[in-house]
């Protein structure tokens, strides 16, 4: 995105270095320039909001702080899961446990209790656990661990843009456009990728342009939040002529008059589908403007949301206490953003995924330390749920990873690519473009998407 120096009134701390345009609130004085402005009137003008597109969605959800996965997904047919944890284990699923067992599966693995929301989502067959997934990467630095995770690596720290903007880059669509020769490729949608984030996530960080939108309230499309006569045009508009000033006006009046049609996505009048409810906080507000996004089919592709509060030393707790809390808002959130996407969710695919997990003994704490393995939930349409997709290695000392952690089975660059490959429609050459340092083999994929 290039603005001419007399346009180069927006600070430079909106323009991320490895592309993507910050749009948290940072000010009366942080505003888009009117190139961006264009931009959005030509995506405004290419798609009227309501109209269903069919167009795929990717919505990934990052669980900061290293998630349980052994108590996500209880190994309650693992005997010696019960060995390791003799405080904070889930009771076996069985009438006498009651709400503190096990929500059973298959009858070796179970739910924790707290995401009984995720129960009828699993029983309908868009739900699937991707269990013993991770990094082989040994580090336990949360630091570390996300941001090689996030570029889609397991060592290689010099690659500085992520998987999941690499994989926008590769789509078929756009190197057929690309590659056409015949004029300039079509504009695709600023809404395209989208984190729910103040500052745009690694996995987003590239040449494809990515907004950081922390809450669509603060967002200048969107209007007032919580009521107020001014809307928009006080507000997004009124700061933009502040910032933009005089000599400028014809320009952005005639980007505002096409931008006037995205104010339908107003989030202080969206109402959830009829009995859909978001929990309370930020997570389920966010899905909650995610929901809204998709239905306003203003051509965002990707959708990015992270939560945070999973690194449970201390006290975590068994079917109750700080993890179940945790847990309840986590997939309350989900389902009510899959509840209240209905049909839509044909095209949609939502993965969760964590940058490691805790280990399988608890320590003195009553919690768990930084682990190695974790679990992935992926719902969906079109994935193919129901089932516990895993190839277990067992809790039994011996089969420990440095005899402390539930080991990695699935390698995580197999279920992202697999999502590439299916979702996205990415070929043996882009899998490689967007997996340095790895061979993304089919026979490897544990088949999350159905055939």
């Amino acid at each position: 995105m290039k603005v001419s120096e007399t346009q180069m009134l927006i600070p430079r701390r909106l323009f991320l270095k490895r592309g993507g345009i910050a749009l948290a609130a940072l000010g009366a004085s942080s505003l888009w320039g009117p190139d961006c402005l264009r931009r959005m009137a030509l995506a405004a003008d290419d798609q009227s909001p309501g109209a269903a597109s069919g167009k795929k969605v990717f919505i990934c959800i990052f669980q900061r702080g290293a998630a349980d996965g052994l108590s996500m997904v209880v190994p309650h047919g693992d005997a010696d899961y019960y060995n390791h944890r003799q405080e904070i284990a889930l009771a076996r699923p069985a009438r006498a446990a009651g709400s503190e067992g096990a929500l059973d599966l298959d009858g070796f693995f179970g739910l924790h209790p707290a995401l009984d929301a995720f129960l009828p989502i699993y029983k309908a067959g868009h739900l699937a656990p991707i269990h013993a997934c991770g990094s082989p990467n040994a580090s336990r630095s949360h630091f570390d661990s996300q941001d090689l995770m996030e570029s889609g690596v397991d060592q290689d720290k010099s690659v500085s843009t992520g998987w999941l903007n690499r994989t926008l880059l590769n789509c078929p669509e756009d190197k057929a456009a690309r590659s056409a020769g015949s004029g300039q490729a079509r504009a695709k949608s600023p809404f395209r990728a989208v984190a729910m984030t103040s500052v745009i996530p690694r996995t987003l960080q590239g040449e494809v342009d990515a907004m950081a939108v922390h809450d669509l309230g603060n967002f200048g499309i969107s209007g007032a939040q919580g009521g107020g006569s001014g809307g928009t045009a006080s507000g997004f508009e009124g700061m933009y002529e502040n910032a933009v000033g005089d000599a400028l006006h014809g320009t952005g009046k005639e980007s505002f008059e096409a931008i006037s049609m995205l104010k339908k996505a107003d989030p202080s009048k969206y109402e959830p589908a009829k009995g859909v409810e978001y929990p309370k906080g930020m997570f389920g507000h966010q899905l909650m403007q995610v929901a809204q996004l998709v239905k306003a089919d203003m051509g965002m592709e990707v959708a990015f949301v992270e939560m945070d509060g999973w690194d449970t030393h201390a006290n975590q707790g068994g079917a109750s206490g700080q993890l179940a809390g945790r847990l309840h808002d986590f997939s309350h959130g989900i389902a009510a953003l899959y509840n209240d996407l209905g049909d839509r969710m044909a095209d949609v695919a939502i993965l969760t995924m964590s940058e490691f997990g805790r280990a399988a003994r608890q320590n003195g704490n009553r919690g768990t330390d930084h682990g190695h393995a974790t679990c992935f939930f992926a719902l969906g349409g079109n994935i193919n749920g129901g089932k516990v997709l895993a190839q277990w290695p067992g809790l039994a000392p011996e089969k420990l990873f440095q005899d402390r952690d539930l080991a990695v089975t699935t390698d995580f660059r197999d279920v992202l690519g697999e999502i590439c490959a299916k979702h996205f429609g990415l070929g043996d050459a882009a899998l490689a473009k967007v997996f340095p340092h790895y061979e993304v083999d089919s026979t490897k994929f544990r088949g999350v998407y159905k055939a």
